[in-house]
């Protein structure tokens, strides 16, 4: 199998450098794309447009109106079971959002081909610089769709699945998500230790694809996508 989705890797890699602006002669199993417009991801549940953000270009994700559930753009190629993901993201609420609105802006992993499951990892911009103590400490969340989402998990395993990071509403930030087996950490800012660890992931491991993940109310900016496999 191993042989098998690096194979899959090499012709993804190719058919998509155009549009996705991935980088020539990269490994096989890693891939570079500068997320500047929207050819090659295919929306689930949100709308993809090129913008300008803070100076720099990148794709905006909404929602697609009246849709209430959280969503995700796929991105086409990358295909894998553990690695790490790495991608500057920027999130706020979105016009006429509710007050509970965060912000909420991420990534999601091993999304199931027929899009029933995935894990993602992701934050609260607006949590970060709160100032109430417990709202600071829901900064970063993990979930895993459709059984375990935050508020499942914040009932039943209180604070085990979320922490406080130092955020700033709407600016770039750098996030960075390691997973192998159960294991996935999340990294923020280049920071050398991990924000939030994870050391259960809840769906069985396989390979899956990559999205950029919205919430509710949230109107998020990606760039400079980098999804690198483990060779597994």
């Amino acid at each position: 199998m191993q042989h098998l989705h690096r194979s899959i890797g090499v012709v993804a890699a190719a058919f998509f450098a155009a549009t996705l602006g991935i980088v020539q002669g990269a490994p096989a199993d890693k891939w570079e794309v500068a997320l500047t417009n929207t050819s090659g991801l295919t929306p689930h549940g949100v709308q993809a447009s090129s913008v300008t953000h803070n100076g720099k270009s990148a794709v905006r994700l909404v929602e697609v109106p009246g849709t209430q559930a959280e969503g995700y753009a796929l991105v086409q190629g990358p295909v894998l079971k553990d690695g790490t993901i790495e991608v500057d993201v920027a999130g706020r609420p979105g016009q006429g959002a509710a007050e509970t609105a965060r912000g909420f802006v991420g990534i999601a992993f091993r999304i199931k081909p027929d899009s029933s499951a995935f894990e993602c990892f992701y934050l609260r911009p607006t949590n970060g610089r709160a100032d109430d103590q417990l709202r600071r400490n829901h900064s970063t969340q993990y979930i895993s769709f459709p059984d375990f989402p935050w508020e499942k998990l914040r009932k039943e395993t209180p604070g085990v699945y979320e922490s406080y990071v130092d955020l700033v509403t709407g600016e770039w930030t750098h996030v960075k998500i390691e997973f192998r087996d159960r294991r996935g950490a999340l990294y923020v800012n280049r920071a050398p230790q991990p924000a939030l660890i994870v050391n259960d992931l809840k769906l069985e491991p396989a390979a899956g694809g990559i999205g950029l993940f919205i919430g509710t109310g949230t109107e998020g900016f990606f760039r400079n996508l980098v999804v690198t496999s483990s060779g597994t």
